[in-house]
């Protein structure tokens, strides 16, 4: 019995011993606490804490979704797109080639017009930035020079004219003094009249072989067959003929030489 007594008196010791030198540690060195494995950080450079990091991320996918309208509004790729749709329509066609053709071919002659310009960005901007030269802000305004001289370039002074009296500010001696207030809008209605003078030249010829099947067909007394059905396959013929597609594409890359 008393080496019963014993034995649990010495296993009550351990036990105490372990409990206090277990709290001691505790105390001693900080808890760490797990991070669960399905956990993920995002850590944005020079973040403060983590609602800077929420805010970057917020003005990221914002720049995102206004991606799609600053290429249009910024780049030829408004100009082309509508001299495909009006050269669809002169053919005849409905349906072909399709949207997606179209404006996929547009994407690419824009993104071939543009490579110079993306080339200058990347070297003035973007990579003093990768190498820690220069902020976010100076990059935003070192990149802007590029673009702003493309459509400084292309922009019609009757329609810069027209901005700069909506914004009630002084007319600018230099096109590089204006502000992408007055230019960005400026370059889009330029680019749309551009297009629809482009388009209206294109529906001329087209618009003749129409006239002379449509007098023809009313002459000879068809008029159960529409002239849309005959005019259709000789348009088709002509443009192919006369390598059309090489043509429109070949003046519109000219045109922004």
């Amino acid at each position: 019995m008393t080496a019963c007594s014993r034995l649990v008196r010495v296993a009550l010791v351990v036990l105490v011993l372990g409990t206090v030198s277990a709290s001691a540690s505790s105390k001693a060195t900080p808890a760490v606490t797990p991070t669960p494995a399905n956990e993920i950080r995002i850590t944005v450079p020079g973040a403060a804490g983590s609602s800077s990091s929420s805010w970057t991320i917020v003005a990221l996918l914002t720049f995102l979704t206004l991606i799609p309208s600053l290429l249009m509004c910024m780049t030829p790729f408004a100009r082309l797109l509508i001299v495909f749709h009006f050269l669809r329509q002169a053919l005849g066609l409905q349906s072909t080639p399709s949207n997606l053709t179209l404006i996929g071919l547009a994407l690419v002659l824009t993104f071939f017009l543009m490579q110079p310009v993306g080339a200058s960005i990347y070297t003035q901007a973007l990579e003093p930035l990768q190498a820690g030269e220069i902020n976010a802000m100076d990059a935003v305004q070192r990149g802007s020079v590029p673009i702003h001289e493309f459509m400084a370039h292309y922009v019609r002074e009757k329609d810069v004219a027209l901005f700069v009296d909506l914004a009630k500010q002084q007319r600018p001696h230099d096109p590089n003094d204006l502000s992408m207030r007055i230019l960005v809008p400026a370059y889009i209605l330029s680019e749309l009249k551009a297009g629809f003078q482009i388009g209206a030249i294109l529906f001329l010829p087209f618009m003749v072989i129409d006239m002379v099947v449509a007098s023809i067909t009313t002459s000879v007394g068809m008029l159960q067959l529409p002239p849309v059905v005959i005019s259709t396959p000789l348009k088709l013929l002509l443009f192919v003929m006369v390598d059309g597609w090489g043509l429109l594409i070949g003046s519109l890359m000219r045109s922004f030489s």
